[in-house]
C-alpha cells in the first residue's frame, strides 16, 4: 500500500474486478476506443493481477482509492515497453466520474511515478493521451510531465489514434 496524500494506491487483486467493470462504462472509455467486451475485460483484469504479482521493476497496476474514507475510485499503473528505441514505462490512469475534477489523478499518477522510480530499472515514465483528451492532458501537466509532441499511438492493437508523448524522468 502507498499513500501519496488524499489517495492511497493498493496492488491490483482478483477483488478488484467490480472497480475494472466500472471504469469501463462508456463514458469513462471514450478516449479509448469505448467500452471493453466481457472476454477482452476479464483477460485485462489476469494481465492487471499478474502484473501487480511481478516483481515491481516489470511495472504495476494499483487500484485507487481515498485516503481518508477507503473508497475506491479508480485505477493507475505503469507496464515497460520500448518507444522510440528506448525501454521505458507507459502509464495509465482512471477516476470514476463523480471523482473527477478534485486532482485526485494527479495525486495517483504522481504516487505511481514514486513508486516506478523507487523500485523500477527504466529511466522514464511516458504517458499517451488523446490530443483531444483535455483532462488527461491537464493530469500530465500538473503531474510534472514534459510534453515531447504529438505521435501516433495504437491502442487497440490495429487502430492508431493522434496522441500527445509525455515524458516524466524517473531519475534525477
Amino acid at each position: 500500500m502507498l499513500s501519496l496524500g488524499a489517495v492511497t494506491l493498493t496492488p491490483w487483486s482478483d477483488a478488484d474486478f467490480p472497480l475494472l467493470e466500472r471504469l469501463n462504462a462508456p463514458d469513462m472509455t471514450v478516449y479509448l476506443g469505448g467500452p471493453e467486451a466481457a472476454d477482452r475485460l476479464a483477460d485485462r483484469q489476469r494481465r492487471y493481477v499478474a502484473l501487480s504479482a511481478a516483481a515491481p521493476a516489470a511495472g504495476r497496476m494499483f487500484r485507487v482509492s481515498l485516503t481518508e474514507t477507503g473508497e475506491d475510485i479508480g485505477s493507475v499503473g505503469y507496464w515497460e515497453r520500448e518507444w522510440r528505441d528506448e525501454e521505458v514505462y507507459e502509464t495509465g490512469w482512471g477516476v470514476l466520474p463523480e471523482f473527477q475534477g478534485r486532482g485526485l489523478a494527479v495525486a495517483a499518477v504522481a504516487a505511481a511515478a514514486s513508486h516506478a522510480a523507487a523500485h523500477g530499472t527504466r529511466p522514464a515514465l511516458h504517458a499517451f493521451p488523446g490530443v483531444d483528451h483535455a483532462a488527461s492532458n491537464a493530469v500530465c501537466r500538473r503531474a510534472g510531465f514534459t510534453l515531447l509532441g504529438e505521435t501516433q499511438f495504437e491502442y487497440p492493437p490495429g487502430i492508431f489514434h493522434t496522441t500527445h508523448d509525455w515524458r516524466l524522468p524517473l531519475t534525477p
